[in-house]
């Protein structure tokens, strides 16, 4: 699947039943979704119970012949091979769950803007901010209805993750409550290192960091302001400081036993021509997983290309002569979750 020029598609809903609080849910009804855009198509089934989705897994393999198990008793234990945005194979077959908790972010990407809506496939775009006891009594329910445990739960925005208490006291309650359960988080890396011990203590398993650059000149060129400790950071000042913290971060969270990927946006002109040298520099962190993605043109870059699927499929085959490559990413809104 090729996924790029994703800039401005909507969800097509076919929505069989009456609608409930969330216009993409209706009751306990199933609802058809179907993704048109440039590059791909996709389609996908949602079970709607309350804010999020109903998940199914059957036992298949991965791509290097690991048998992904049905995880309805025992939980996922194979994180690189069962998470569904770590294995493509698991993508396909693996629920997961966000939770729009965390609203703060602490740094601003020139290709970011958050929003409240309901029907564009975006990152970071939630239809609401959920509190801390509503995700946590959702994923709850989830379970008591199901018996099973074939999903993750995550914590991908709106804002940063590790920049919101809520984030860890959602993951933490859920972590004491379904121990089973994966839960997992994505952050732009500049409070990992800080916030290392408290994620391990709230039983995070998996990571995601987002690093768009290496290069400081680049990395001016992609990120508007870095709030850190209470002081403001902008141009070399701030795009060294990230990046330190974030290649920082993330060997100190490879040390402690946790999985990573590494999420980049691929930005036609500004940072395509220097994906390899951050491949380069992932790979000597230990690093194991990466994951281009196109750009999506919004905030102040919603006049930039998005990359044509020729060009994210080239980065993409360079960058796997240096570090493995996760190929299936959707590029999810803060609140939802697909069904194979």
């Amino acid at each position: 699947m090729c996924q790029g020029n994703r800039q401005g598609h909507k969800l097509r809903c076919l929505v069989a039943g009456k609608a409930n609080h969330h216009p993409l849910v209706a009751s306990s009804n199933r609802i058809k979704v179907v993704i048109f855009g440039t590059c791909f198509h996709l389609q996908r089934f949602i079970y709607p119970q309350g804010d999020v989705a109903r998940l199914f897994v059957d036992g298949d393999h991965d791509t290097t012949g690991t048998v992904i198990k049905a995880v309805f008793g025992t939980g996922i234990t194979d994180i690189m091979n069962q998470h569904p945005c770590f294995s493509d194979k698991a993508h396909d077959q693996v629920g997961r769950i966000h939770l729009p908790v965390a609203s703060r972010c602490n740094i601003q990407c020139n290709f970011c803007e958050r929003r409240m809506c309901a029907e564009i496939q975006h990152p970071g775009w939630t239809t609401e901010l959920m509190s801390v006891n509503k995700a946590v009594n959702f994923v709850q329910s989830v379970v008591e209805s199901r018996q099973k445990y074939d999903f993750v739960v995550g914590v991908a925005g709106p804002g940063d993750a590790l920049a919101n208490d809520q984030t860890f006291q959602t993951l933490a309650l859920i972590h004491n409550l379904q121990p089973r359960i994966v839960t997992c988080l994505c952050t732009n890396g500049l409070l990992l290192e800080d916030k290392l011990d408290e994620i391990i203590s709230t039983g995070v398993r998996a990571l995601t960091v987002t690093i768009n650059a290496v290069d400081i000149n680049t990395g001016m060129k992609i990120y508007s302001w870095v709030k850190y400790r209470g002081t403001m950071y902008r141009g070399e000042e701030a795009s060294a400081l990230l990046i330190n913290k974030q290649l920082t971060g993330i060997r100190k969270a490879l040390d402690s036993g946790l999985k990573v990927k590494v999420n980049t946006v691929l930005i036609p002109g500004i940072n395509d021509h220097n994906l390899v040298k951050l491949a380069l520099c992932l790979r000597e962190t230990g690093l194991r997983m990466m994951n281009i993605m196109p750009l999506i043109p919004s905030g102040k870059m919603k006049d930039n290309s998005a990359p044509t699927c020729e060009t994210l499929q080239n980065a993409r085959q360079e960058c796997e002569e240096i570090i493995p490559q996760f190929n299936k990413c959707e590029q999810c809104r803060a609140d939802v979750v697909y069904l194979p």
